[in-house]
């Protein structure tokens, strides 16, 4: 994402909200990790959430960021998907989603759209899904399959 926010000829505009706040290091202590999270979330439009085979279950930061970017800002997570053109059962990635996320679907608190980590479509989920604006409507949601099938065209 930050290749293409860089890329002269892709009009992409990516605001990392790494950026906007002190960095951390991977010695840092759980609570500063923590503290830095909260403040990145609390300067969020929305979440991205990448999920892949490798994802953990638990006790990651991650996790960490899942709950909270849900429970205490409302944030709309878009949940992609490395590897795949297209997301239309959501549901048979599940074996991808930290418990936060599982939890967070399976009780309907996460305002989710679930997308292919494909340039176009994930653009079109982040300049559409904010927490000002328009949020998924529901937790499993996703782009029509031909939506899809357009947007991986361009």
């Amino acid at each position: 994402m930050q290749a293409w926010s860089a890329g002269k000829n892709i009009d992409f505009k990516f605001v990392n909200s790494h950026d906007k706040t002190a960095a951390v290091r991977d010695t840092s202590l759980r609570s500063t990790l923590e503290s830095r999270i909260r403040e990145r979330l609390a300067a969020s439009k929305n979440c991205i959430v990448i999920l892949s085979d490798d994802t953990r279950k638990s006790g990651s930061m991650l996790s960490y960021e899942v709950e909270k970017a849900v429970d205490l800002y409302e944030i709309p997570l878009i949940c992609v998907y490395p590897g795949y053109e297209k997301i239309n059962v959501p549901s048979k990635l599940s074996s991808r989603w930290p418990d936060a996320l599982t939890s967070r679907i399976n009780n309907g608190t996460a305002d989710a759209i679930h997308v292919p980590f494909k340039k176009d479509i994930l653009l079109t989920a982040i300049n559409q899904f904010s927490v000002n604006g328009s949020s998924p409507d529901g937790s499993l949601v996703t782009y029509t399959n031909e939506a899809q099938e357009e947007m991986n065209s361009r």
